[in-house]
């Protein structure tokens, strides 16, 4: 039985909730639960199990392979409860690639499409700085305890805890990252129209964010040592400004680490909103299109079939 919840304010002044002002506080919510536990897990990776003696050493993670499901699961459930919270008010996109992906070709209005990003950019930001306030005891000492470059007392490496960068072996270059990027998004966003497609195997009982999660999950295990696997724009450039007023400085805007990488920042953007694009185009071309022409024949062939056989005929 359902329990009537009366709201917090009159209804007078929700009403203009009703509309587009309430999807994108829906997104804003959404987008800050996303980076709360997202970056929240890898601030419990790189400095706080560090710093709370529970790894080897104050600045030692990362020992094996396996520690990276840490990150790539708590990521995982960082999307599914952004989804679950959002979802029934904005469609929980969280994402300006699913926005604009959504836009070119499941017709979400374009008019909706910058509000949406500004909404996720600032959700981003505050879910890095709510972050950083709980954790900011555990990053400075991180850092202390860190040799090499700093860049205003910090480390590329307490960076990673907010925004994304490049493997070493890309040796500071453009295009291997930036076509990690679009390959990484196109497969999220290509998974998602899959999961939430009811012409197709649709998930059922509500569990379309818990899979979506998988996919996330999916995505950093297969792409996510390249570049970090931020296959959304606002997941990278919400922290990122963050960081950059919290004393990153350069690491974070334009995103330059001597030696390493240079104005990078705009990678994250531009290659997850070319890839979301590029990931639902592949969906309706080998998927969408084909369901559309089934549901256009009187019956349905069998999963698998096409035409009939001569026995059929007979």
């Amino acid at each position: 039985m359902a329990v009537e919840i009366p709201p917090l304010i009159t209804p007078s002044r929700l009403r203009r909730r009703g509309g587009l002002w309430g999807e994108c506080l829906a997104e804003f919510l959404g987008t800050f639960v996303l980076i709360a536990f997202g970056c929240g897990v890898v601030a419990m990776a790189v400095a706080a199990l560090p710093g709370s003696g529970r790894t080897e050493g104050p600045t030692t993670f990362f020992l094996g392979a396996g520690d990276w499901l840490l990150i790539t699961w708590g990521w995982a459930f960082a999307v599914v409860f952004g989804v679950y919270v959002a979802g029934g008010v904005s469609g929980a996109h969280i994402n300006p690639a699913v926005t604009l992906a959504f836009a070119v070709r499941r017709k979400f209005p374009w008019a909706k499409v910058v509000p949406y990003w500004i909404s996720q950019v600032v959700g981003a930001f505050a879910g890095a700085a709510l972050v950083y306030g709980v954790y900011h005891d555990a990053i400075n000492t991180f850092d202390q305890a860190m040799k090499g470059p700093k860049t205003h007392g910090h480390t590329v490496a307490s960076f990673s805890i907010f925004g994304t960068f490049p493997a070493p072996y890309f040796h500071g270059g453009y295009w291997g990252p930036l076509v990690d990027q679009i390959v990484g998004t196109a497969l999220l966003v290509m998974l998602i129209v899959a999961v939430v497609d009811l012409r197709n195997t649709a998930v059922k009982a509500n569990l379309g964010p818990l899979v979506i999660g998988f996919a996330v999950a999916a995505v950093g295990m297969s792409y996510g040592a390249n570049a970090g696997y931020a296959i959304n724009p606002a997941r990278d450039f919400g922290p990122r400004l963050f960081t950059f007023f919290a004393g990153w400085g350069d690491l974070a805007l334009p995103g330059s680490e001597p030696g390493s990488f240079s104005a990078y920042w705009w990678v994250p953007i531009v290659g997850p909103l070319v890839g979301g694009v590029v990931g639902v185009l592949v969906y309706d071309l080998f998927i969408g299109d084909v369901l559309h022409i089934r549901a256009q024949q009187a019956e349905l062939p069998e999963v698998g079939r096409t035409r009939g056989t001569a026995s059929d005929e007979e």
